[in-house]
């Protein structure tokens, strides 16, 4: 998990976990979980002396959502809106290709498959000759495809929520070895 340093109102400085921010507007000063949804943790002091707290409730309870929730992940629910052949996301053609000394030319689907963490893969899925090609093997094809790309898809959700539950067995770590408090206040440099 990615973590950065926050420095808030007062000069106080945070090592602070993806997926959590800080919220200082006028009257509001806190940490905010975006995970699974948003929930504010205010620090209930206008000086930031509750900040401390308010962030470690925070880390747990962002801790207990990745334990629970399945990881959100970047695949494209829906087809593009300049999609016109009405395919579902991750799957373009029908695409004809003529073989390098043959007469005829054959028809297939191409399948993107996700990976986590590693490039995806593209995938062909033959359909027919321009011959033998009828809707029902269109049809046919897409089934195969719209099946494959599903099951890489949720083979992606799977290692994606594993990597995330890894990263949060840190996180539940430092929490117990204090790692969250306050950092120390930078040296300000005098100007000569």
């Amino acid at each position: 998990m990615l973590f950065r340093e926050v420095e808030i109102f007062n000069g106080d400085r945070y090592r602070v976990p993806q997926c959590i921010q800080r919220i200082d507007h006028r009257a509001t000063h806190g940490w905010q979980l975006r995970y699974g949804g948003t929930r504010l943790f205010s620090d209930h002091s206008a000086d930031g002396s509750g900040t401390e707290q308010a962030l470690v409730r925070a880390t747990r309870e962002l801790v207990r959502r990745i334990a629970t929730l399945e990881a959100p992940t970047t695949l494209q629910r829906a087809p593009s809106a300049n999609k016109s052949n009405g395919l579902p996301p991750g799957i373009s053609g029908p695409i004809v290709r003529g073989r390098a000394g043959g007469r005829a030319r054959d028809c297939s689907l191409a399948v993107l498959l996700p990976r986590f963490g590693e490039p995806a893969q593209r995938r062909s899925i033959y359909i027919a000759t321009e011959a033998t090609f009828t809707q029902a093997k269109l049809r046919a094809a897409i089934k195969r495809a719209v099946a494959m790309r599903a099951e890489a898809e949720e083979a992606y959700r799977k290692a994606a929520t594993r990597a995330r539950r890894a990263e949060a067995k840190v996180i539940r770590a430092m929490l117990a070895a204090g790692e969250f408090a306050c950092l120390p206040r930078r040296a300000v440099k005098k100007a000569a």
